[in-house]
């Protein structure tokens, strides 16, 4: 019966794969897919990146739509870039508890106490509070950011634990905010102790969003690219993982011959995992959810990503 099910659920597959690039071509609609999406997701993707990568690749497509496969925050990006395309999410329920952690009335209190500093905020917020930032970053380019400011006092939005890993690699100061992500901030010290016993010979490669005393661990820390990169070009053969575990599919794909263990079952991000097939077939079929910001908050958040991008 298990294989059986298995057989329905590859051929249901495989069909609605045929659907969606039917879809895609019908609608001139290009499919950008984060590393944290479900393997059949990637499969289908036109792009698969980390968030600098696909806000790149949403800021310069000539397709009339993008499929943003990711969370909220993404799809506004996309939008805020690309004000002229059609962009919609497979699910609009896919929020980001980290970008929930910070408010627009928070950071202009904060601003307010600090006039002579900058603003940077993670590309994991909202646009509101992109609309308040003077630059954005991400954990890939998240150092040169920093050092391309204006300023010896920067406010750090909204991850402490991606702050406390900058701070450590810059002179200017960061009033960091307390927000953190929920799935890796989850990894603890003893969970990677636990795997390095396991598997001795394995590197420990970890995302700076996870706490300061996990990263310590690190035999290399960095953006989910990164690690991808790192991981493909090392001469070790085996890792243990500590980011989100969709990034297993890239990782397994330019490494086949390479052993991955996440360093924790619990590294899933739930919000990423609520997309599938049948919802991006839907949301190509009926052009919906669509992305809408207001253009008064997008003209001010489109500053501080063109900022971004052009941080080299």
């Amino acid at each position: 019966m298990e294989a059986q099910a298995r057989a329905h659920k590859a051929e249901q597959d495989r069909l609605l794969k045929e659907r969606i690039l039917q879809l895609k071509k019908e609608r001139n609609a290009i499919i950008l897919a984060h590393y944290y999406q479900r393997d059949e997701i990637q499969e289908i993707a036109d792009f698969r990146g980390d968030s600098f990568l696909l806000a790149q690749k949403a800021a310069s497509t000539d397709a009339d739509v993008i499929v943003f496969c990711g969370v909220h925050f993404m799809g506004e990006s996309a939008k805020i870039l690309a004000p002229n395309k059609t962009v919609v999410i497979p699910d609009e329920r896919a929020g980001c508890p980290m970008a929930d952690m910070v408010n627009v009335d928070g950071l202009k209190k904060l601003k307010a106490q600090h006039p002579n500093a900058k603003v940077v905020a993670y590309i994991n917020t909202s646009a509101e509070v992109k609309a308040e930032t003077d630059i954005c970053c991400t954990s890939a380019n998240a150092i040169k950011v920093i050092e391309s400011v204006d300023a010896e006092e920067v406010i750090w939005v909204p991850d402490k634990n991606l702050g406390d890993y900058v701070q450590k690699h810059t002179d200017k100061k960061l009033i960091i905010w307390e927000g953190y992500c929920n799935t890796h901030d989850m990894l603890t010290v003893r969970d990677v102790e636990e795997m390095k016993a396991q598997y001795p010979h394995a590197q420990f490669v970890v995302h700076p969003e996870c706490r300061p005393e996990v990263v310590k661990l690190g035999d290399f820390v960095g953006s989910t690219t990164a690690i991808i990169k790192y991981c493909k070009e090392s001469d070790c053969q085996e890792f243990i993982v500590g980011t989100e575990d969709g990034t297993g599919y890239q990782l397994r794909l330019d490494s086949p011959h390479k052993t991955f263990h996440f360093a924790t079952k619990y590294l899933v991000c739930p919000n990423m995992k609520v997309n599938n097939l049948k919802k991006v077939a839907k949301c190509l079929e009926t052009l919906s959810p669509q992305i809408y910001v207001p253009p008064h908050i997008a003209d001010q958040a489109r500053l501080s990503l063109e900022r971004m991008l052009l941080v080299k």
